[in-house]
């Protein structure tokens, strides 16, 4: 098995993009269960199944229930 890419000596500047992206999320307004439904549509769309596990993991134990969770993908 291959070890898991390490995104901040990959790609700093991307790092710095999210990290920011996070910042202002944590600021907004927006529901909390609405942001993880994003950012696991976000990992669905980018291919990256251990984003997609992580996101789902925590928006379970934020309370989403599986019928929502279900259907972020369409």
């Amino acid at each position: 098995m291959e070890p898991r890419l390490d995104f901040y000596q990959s790609n700093p500047a991307a790092i710095q993009a999210v990290m920011g992206l996070e910042k202002a999320l944590a600021k907004s307004t927006l529901e909390k269960s609405l942001t993880e439904l994003v950012r696991l549509r976000a990992s669905q769309i980018n291919g990256c199944a251990y984003c997609v596990d992580l996101h789902t993991a925590d928006a379970r134990k934020g309370g989403e229930d599986d019928r929502r969770l279900a259907t972020v993908s369409v």
